[in-house]
């Protein structure tokens, strides 16, 4: 989606409180239950967006089906006058939507959670301890639109209109982001105005509040934005220089490169209409990888964007490029595995395969991103990485940061030149006198090259994925390959001195640790707050953002008797390469705190798992 940039309209106001004379403000999840393909993805927006517009932190997350039509589908939004935006556990405000799960819906609600629904359905029967709201919301939809081949869209509409008036919403506001939803369709816009006010007036005149759930305004959104973090990777590319992108469709990675092209088409497009950048749909992953590594010798910025699955058929193209020494940019967006897994869930699964993808003795650098600020930000990186150390350079999201949305400070234009590398220019091989593709110069194991067309005698060399020496010449002797695997080792270790660095998020002196990365960061800075306010537990903090990793992180295990990985994987993967680096004696003190049941991680899971190791 597109980023959504708000300066709140709401009167400035202080932080409020998450609960105040029985009241829950501000600090609460609202869950809307329907079926994939029923339209509610623009009312779950208008929520989303009147919410931030109110000034109030928020987030959104989408859970939906790996089908084109028909089956359950979930829209979770979190209000957090804390500023807290990962998901939250327990649903407080159900939206039954979805007559084939409304019961199971409403039996997962905590004590004291709210159901909205269709009268028909009288879920009352089923709690007596939730707070429960029928609404007529057929009579009221087909009231709102006399035509009737619409009224399936227009009734999300009209629970907007409940939710805003049960939670105080400012109506200003929802209409305001109910028109940018439908900017150009003033008609679509004016009539789902409609089905909202016909929700709001009904609940207004019909229903009685009974539960503790408020919004009230505040001014803690104003100058940030709503953005998905396969858009802000999709804007960082563009801004790294990116002029060549080659892919295979795969969800969740999709959208990096859709909202490329849109990005391109718009801002990459010269005058006379001549495009200045190609992007391609390959026959399969494997095919774009080849093409993105042959883009990258030819000197072009290149890159493709896939998931785990697409990551397994990459893994020749993969060796080759770390072998001859390729660079290109690869998006990995994650999602469940083995196999076809769950392509709609989450899951940061792909730590092993990406490190060491291929055969051999391969081993590739990979990023990070905890945000979508980070996602826009590490794809201008990755360019510049994957240049300076002439190999392919992954940049590992995952579906909850890479799909949904978030709300994020706004991102800065790049403010330093773009970095190629050790590229020789003619004049330079004129007065070197020549060059070796492979040999290293500078000790750091990155050797020079020369790109496709350089006009001078001595530019030219073999690209080899066999045997080579460091002249580039065919070669099976074992003392050639022993002093180019080196190398090749070598510049990984140099790479550590240059990806970047992780950030100490909480060091309080404490001899217990945690380590995360990614999209389970937010749970983990939630879950800090946890720990200190229920069980007067103060671990440090160490958030990853590469591999190889840095002597930050090395120093951060030997400083500490205990350390928790956090991670959203079955196996340990962090966990495993955090022991394949450290010196042996730190190993025993790592301690395993996993997530993968396909669902974003949540703070309380955090808490509650590291409570139970502590013994508290």
């Amino acid at each position: 989606m597109a980023a959504e940039n708000v300066t709140s309209g709401a009167q400035s106001a202080p932080a409020a409180p998450a609960a105040k004379h029985g009241r829950i403000v501000n600090d609460f999840s609202i869950q809307v239950a329907t079926v994939n393909g029923s339209g509610s993805q623009s009312a779950n927006l208008v929520l989303l967006k009147s919410i931030f517009r109110m000034g109030i932190p928020v987030s959104g997350k989408n859970l939906f089906p790996s089908n084109i039509a028909g089956l359950p589908t979930w829209y979770t939004i979190r209000a957090s006058a804390k500023g807290y935006i990962a998901r939250k556990k327990e649903i407080d405000i159900l939206v039954a939507m979805n007559p084939e799960t409304a019961k199971e819906d409403i039996l997962s609600l905590p004590a004291g959670a709210s159901a909205i629904y269709e009268d028909s359905a009288d879920l009352k029967q089923f709690r007596s301890d939730v707070n429960c709201y029928p609404v007529p919301f057929d009579k009221l939809t087909a009231a709102a639109c006399p035509e009737a081949k619409l009224r399936k869209l227009v009734k999300n509409m009209v629970y907007v209109g409940v939710v805003a008036w049960l939670l105080d919403m400012d109506m200003a506001a929802v209409e305001a982001a109910l028109r940018k939803q439908f900017a150009k369709k003033t008609k679509a816009a004016d009539l789902n105005w409609g089905a909202v006010q016909a929700g709001f007036n009904f609940a207004k005149e019909s229903l009685t509040k009974q539960d503790a759930f408020h919004l009230e305004p505040m001014n803690e959104t104003a100058g940030k934005i709503i953005i998905d973090g396969n858009a802000a990777a999709a804007l960082g590319c563009m801004f790294a220089g990116c002029t060549v992108v080659t892919w295979y469709p795969i969800t969740p990675s999709s959208s990096v490169v859709e909202s490329l092209i849109d990005y391109m088409k718009k801002y990459r497009v010269e005058p006379d209409g001549k495009a200045t950048f190609a992007i391609v749909q390959a026959e399969d992953e494997l095919a774009a990888i080849g093409a993105v590594l042959g883009a990258g010798w030819a000197g072009a910025r290149s890159m493709t964007a896939t998931s785990g699955p697409g990551i397994s058929l990459m893994a020749e193209f993969a060796g080759l490029g770390y072998y001859a020494e390729l660079p290109g940019v690869i998006f990995d967006i994650q999602r469940t595995g083995p196999s076809t897994g769950m392509p709609t869930r989450n899951q940061q699964g792909d730590l092993l395969s990406v490190a060491f993808l291929s055969h051999g003795d391969t081993k590739h650098p990979f990023l990070l991103p905890a945000s979508v600020k980070e996602c826009y930000e590490m794809a201008i990186e990755a360019f510049d990485l994957a240049e300076g150390l002439q190999t392919p350079i992954f940049v590992l999201s995952d579906l909850d940061l890479g799909m949904n949305n978030w709300m994020s400070d706004t991102f800065e234009y790049p403010k330093e030149d773009i970095k190629r590398g050790k590229v020789l220019t003619a004049e330079d091989l004129t007065r070197l006198g020549g060059f070796a593709r492979y040999k290293d110069v500078d000790g750091d194991g990155v050797g020079y090259r020369t790109l496709p067309g350089t006009n001078h005698p001595m530019a030219a060399y073999f690209t080899r994925g066999s045997g080579h020496n460091e002249k580039a010449q065919y070669t099976e002797r074992p003392d050639d390959y022993i002093n180019n695997m080196e190398r090749l080792n070598k510049k990984f270790e140099y790479a550590r001195t240059i990806v970047p660095r992780p950030e100490l998020v909480q060091n309080r002196k404490s001899k217990k640790g945690i380590i995360a990365f990614g999209s389970s960061d937010f749970a983990v800075r939630e879950s800090l707050d946890q720990m200190k306010a229920e069980y007067k537990l103060e671990p440090d903090y160490l958030r990853l953002r590469a591999y190889p990793f840095t002597r930050e992180v090395h120093d951060f295990v030997a400083s500490h008797d205990v350390v928790y990985v956090v991670e959203q994987n079955r196996d340990a993967q962090m966990l495993s390469l955090l022991k394949l680096d450290l010196d042996a004696a730190q190993v025993t003190k790592l301690r395993s705190v996993r997530h993968f049941n396909g669902l974003p991680i949540d703070a309380r899971s955090v808490t509650d798992e590291i409570v139970t190791q502590e013994g508290i």
